[in-house]
């Protein structure tokens, strides 16, 4: 992972100071609300529905194990215990004091770490699949292109007051998006023509009130480029992105009213002013990145398939389920890629306590070469562990509850705080998360199910990306009450794409039956090893329909 240098430490030094005064005229009454507001939101600080929310950034999911035990330090000491893991790969603290904010800065940046950009309108936290670097059917390493445009992004005053929020993701999977490119702002997918590297580059798609999937707007552009090209679209955005309307802000709406040859004609406009310019990447600059993400020192001896795998999973019928669930190939023979859930029932979903912390620093210095990895379904991932130490790395995980063969399957929820935390939610996500945990509990009839995601998310936001799920849930108000609407068909993995909405919303006491009124349905249909999401694509939506509402006729 990248490691700071000087100018990048005195950066962040710099910026702890600046805020630490802006929060001291803030608390004497020297800066009102509205002057104290941009202020703190790009340094990472939301005013939620109950007490201020801190968002840490971690560039593409990386963390050391010096960072997890600081994230367990700020959380036992200036929280509630606990932090949570966000869909965009961040941790969020949910209980900070105002005043205390810059003193947890402070104690980030001693760890290379900040909450810079992880709100306001600018350029957001910048992502990528969870296994990069460790997945043989990637093309290339994606993560030094995303901390290339990290640091491109980072405090670029251009791009400091956007139209809206802007997010970008890098993947390097072909015929995949694990990285959700399709649903970014821009979308990175790096290409390879004639032994080069280049990119095909995305713009508009996204989430929220009006998801749709990004459009291809540059085919091939060559790794020198990227930058610009990216800086181009940036600047059509600047120019033409709606400012009177929040709703219809996002380049989404842009691409959408302009129609994808204007747009792309307007930033190849762009581009061309600047294509040789400063922005222009050299091999050195490019060398220099990659070499901050060289492999770590595999044992080349290991081997797949060892002997004391083999014989655990023999004897063991708990550890063979989790096996074959969490555990993921790995590029490197006798290695393996390793997800802990972070889906107690009874626990908000991606939440992880101090303790907790604390003990995925442990296992990750004991097992993974002292990295661990946050990934978008709010899971931890620990990248590079040997296969002769599954055994001894499950019991561990199991006594600490991170061992629940759950992974992909209908338990593990991806959720937002929802209406326990968030000020903007229309309604609870947790609770109907935990009511669907504890109505599906039987780990046989799970793995029976197969790969299935659930997502749920309190408000048109869209921060559980309930959109992308096979199934998803939105909570919305009605006069006064919870209700929530169901979505079905959304992909987030071969594919990215936007479920259907299945028709009136329902009662908060009628989601868990109907859930299970169409997970029966698909029992009853599908074909063998057929996915929930391969049936309702062979059947389509009015059986599923039909049944959902079949006790309100």
């Amino acid at each position: 992972m990248y490691v700071y240098q000087d100018y990048d430490r005195q950066l962040l030094t710099e910026r702890v100071a600046q805020f630490r005064d802006q929060t001291r005229r803030f608390l004497a009454g020297e800066l009102t609300d509205e002057e104290f507001l941009p202020l703190r939101l790009q340094n990472g600080l939301y005013i939620q529905r109950y007490a201020p929310m801190l968002r840490v950034s971690v560039p593409y999911g990386m963390l050391n194990s010096t960072q997890l035990r600081t994230l367990g330090h700020i959380a036992r000491h200036w929280d509630k215990g606990y932090g949570h893991v966000s869909t965009r790969q961040n941790v969020q603290f949910n209980w900070p004091a105002l005043e205390d904010v810059p003193d947890i800065l402070a104690k980030l940046a001693e760890v290379e770490m900040h909450a810079i950009q992880t709100s306001g309108n600018c350029i957001r936290n910048v992502t990528t699949d969870e296994f990069a670097g460790i997945d043989a059917a990637e093309i290339e390493d994606p993560r030094p292109w995303c901390e290339i445009i990290r640091q491109w992004a980072t405090f670029n005053p251009e791009f400091a007051y956007l139209p809206r929020k802007f997010k970008i993701a890098v993947n390097a999977v072909p015929a995949k998006d694990p990285a959700l490119i399709g649903v970014h702002d821009i979308g990175v997918q790096i290409v390879h023509r004639e032994g080069e590297t280049g990119f095909a580059i995305l713009a508009g798609g996204g989430l929220g009130r009006t998801p749709m999937i990004g459009e291809v707007i540059g085919e091939f552009v060559a790794w020198p480029h990227l930058l610009s090209y990216l800086e181009a679209i940036l600047r059509v955005y600047n120019k033409y992105g709606n400012r009177d309307n929040k709703y219809k802000a996002r380049i989404k709406t842009l691409v959408k009213a302009l129609g994808v040859e204007k747009f792309r004609e307007l930033t190849e406009a762009e581009f061309a002013e600047m294509k040789d310019g400063p922005m222009t990447l050299t091999a050195e600059e490019v060398e220099r990145m990659r070499g901050f993400f060289s492999e770590p020192p595999y044992d080349t001896k290991a081997t797949d398939q060892p002997t004391a795998l083999t014989d655990a999973l023999g004897s063991n019928k708990a550890f063979n389920r989790w096996y074959h669930t969490n555990v993921r190939a790995h590029r490197q023979p006798g290695y393996a890629a390793v997800t802990l859930t972070l889906k107690k029932t009874g626990r908000a979903p991606g939440d992880i306590t101090d303790d907790e912390f604390d003990a995925v620093a442990d296992l990750a210095d004991q097992y993974s070469f002292g990295e661990a990895r946050t990934t978008h379904q709010q899971n931890m991932v620990l990248g590079d562990v040997r296969q002769d130490q599954l055994f001894s790395l499950w019991q561990a995980l199991d006594a600490l509850g991170f061992a629940t063969p759950n992974f992909k399957l209908l338990t593990d929820i991806v959720a937002c705080p929802g209406g326990d935390f968030c000020s903007l939610a229309n309604a609870k996500s947790i609770p109907i998360a935990e009511a669907i945990q504890r109505h599906f509990d039987d780990m046989d009839y799970l793995h029976d199910l197969g790969e299935l995601d659930l997502n749920i998310s309190g408000c048109m936001n869209a921060c559980g990306h309930h959109h992308i799920g096979h199934i998803g849930i939105l909570g919305v108000d009605k006069k006064g009450r919870e209700y929530y609407q169901i979505t079905l068909g959304g992909r987030g993995d071969k594919v990215t794409q936007i479920g259907e909405k299945l028709g009136p919303s329902f009662d908060t006491d009628d989601v868990v039956p109907v859930i299970a009124r169409l997970i029966d349905l698909y029992v009853e249909q599908r074909r063998p090893d057929e996915l929930f999401i391969d049936t309702y694509e062979r059947i389509g939506i009015e059986p599923f329909k039909e049944r959902a509402y079949a006790s309100n006729n």
